[in-house]
């Protein structure tokens, strides 16, 4: 597959050729390929060519947060992963984790705390939380908060983020 793009230059228009590529990615259990420009980001994939729409997108640079996935089990920011270099990998955004228990308790434990509020950041938040539940099980609040650095939330203060995560942290020690 090729895409051709008009680009004009003072009166005479040259054309870019740009060479698309297949990929194939496990996207919340499911395969899902596509043909995509070498340059489509893993956010704009799941949003666009999927429909996942769970995903934010927010600073467009890694540094928000909003946009954070799973991607072969560990925490990504999508805005910046190529989807290309994605190309085999199992990725699980938001939707895909309906019946997960870690999940489910830090949901619980969000509305709980009253750790929402706009929402914007709270899919990546989730995410980011759920590793650190299940990679950091000793976790105190600093150690908490110093994960959270990365997914920022301008509403909430972190104060209840940081009390839903310890929650679930606790419970799981009982």
């Amino acid at each position: 597959d090729h895409t051709f793009r008009g680009v004009t230059r003072g009166r005479a228009p040259l054309f870019t050729f740009i060479r698309m590529k297949t990929i194939s990615i496990t996207v919340n259990g499911k395969q899902a390929s596509a043909n995509v420009e070498p340059r489509t980001n893993l956010a704009d994939f799941v949003r666009e060519h999927l429909h996942l729409t769970g995903t934010n997108i927010g600073c467009e640079h890694g540094v928000c947060g909003a946009c954070t996935i799973e991607v072969d089990g560990g925490p990504a920011r999508s805005c910046i992963a190529y989807a290309v270099a994605c190309d085999g990998a199992t990725v699980r955004t938001i939707e895909g984790f309906g019946a997960d228990v870690t999940m489910s308790a830090l949901r619980e434990a969000f509305s709980a705390e009253h750790a929402l509020q706009c929402g914007y950041c709270t899919p990546g938040m989730l995410i980011t939380a759920r590793d650190i539940v299940l990679r950091l099980p000793d976790a105190d609040d600093t150690r908490v908060r110093e994960e959270l650095a990365g997914n920022l939330c301008r509403c909430t203060g972190y104060v209840g983020i940081v009390r839903a995560i310890r929650r679930v942290l606790d419970q799981n020690k009982r």
